[in-house]
C-alpha cells in the first residue's frame, strides 16, 4: 500500500476487528470464522464512497476506527453516527487507537445521547453502567454536542456481548 497512513488505518480496522472476534468467540484458535455465514461476525466494511458505511461492523454498532495522534472526537462522533444511518445501524461509535498499546486498550468513544440509549437498552442506571464498563465522561463546556463518554475496546467488547445476549439482535446475516 502506497500510502503510510491508510495502511496504519488498514492495520487499526483489522487488529479491531480481530479482538473483538477472538473476544466474542466468533474465530478458532486459526482466527478463521467458526461460522463464516453468522450475521454477528464482526467485519470490515467495503468502502462506500460518499455514503460510506463506517469502517468495522459488530451488530449493532457500527464502529469509526482512528489511528491518530491528534484526536477530535466530536467531529469522529458525528462522522461515525451518520456511517451508522448509512448502513442501517442504531448506534456509530468511535475506536481510537492507544499509542504504544495492546489492541484492547483502545479507547471506544460514545456520544451521551448514543451511550444513554445503550444504557437504556440494557436496563442500567447511569452509575451501573459506567462502573461495569468502565466509562469515563468527558464534558467539553456548554455545548452539549461536545461531550462524550469513553472507555476501554476490552470493555466495549464486553458491552457487545451483554448488549448481544440482553437484546436478542438477531443472528440472521444483515
Amino acid at each position: 500500500m502506497a500510502n503510510p497512513n491508510k495502511a496504519r488505518g488498514t492495520a487499526w480496522e483489522s487488529a479491531v476487528r480481530d479482538f473483538l472476534n477472538g473476544f466474542l468467540g466468533l474465530v478458532d484458535e486459526r482466527g478463521t470464522f467458526v461460522d463464516p455465514f453468522d450475521g454477528m461476525n464482526v467485519r470490515r466494511a467495503a468502502q462506500e464512497g460518499a455514503a460510506d458505511v463506517g469502517d468495522v461492523h459488530a451488530v449493532p454498532f457500527i464502529l469509526e476506527c482512528k489511528d491518530v495522534a491528534s484526536a477530535a472526537v466530536p467531529t469522529w462522533l458525528r462522522q461515525a453516527e451518520v456511517e451508522a444511518r448509512h448502513a442501517g445501524f442504531p448506534y456509530g461509535v468511535v475506536v481510537h487507537k492507544t499509542r504504544r498499546a495492546p489492541v484492547h486498550a483502545g479507547r471506544v468513544h460514545f456520544t451521551v445521547r448514543t451511550w444513554t440509549r445503550v444504557r437504556l437498552a440494557l436496563g442500567h442506571t447511569s452509575r451501573t453502567m459506567a462502573e461495569l464498563y468502565g466509562c469515563t465522561f468527558t464534558v467539553r463546556g456548554l455545548d452539549t454536542a461536545r461531550w462524550y463518554v469513553s472507555l476501554p475496546l476490552w470493555d466495549f467488547a464486553s458491552l457487545l456481548a451483554d448488549y448481544r445476549a440482553r437484546s436478542g439482535v438477531s443472528r440472521a446475516v444483515r
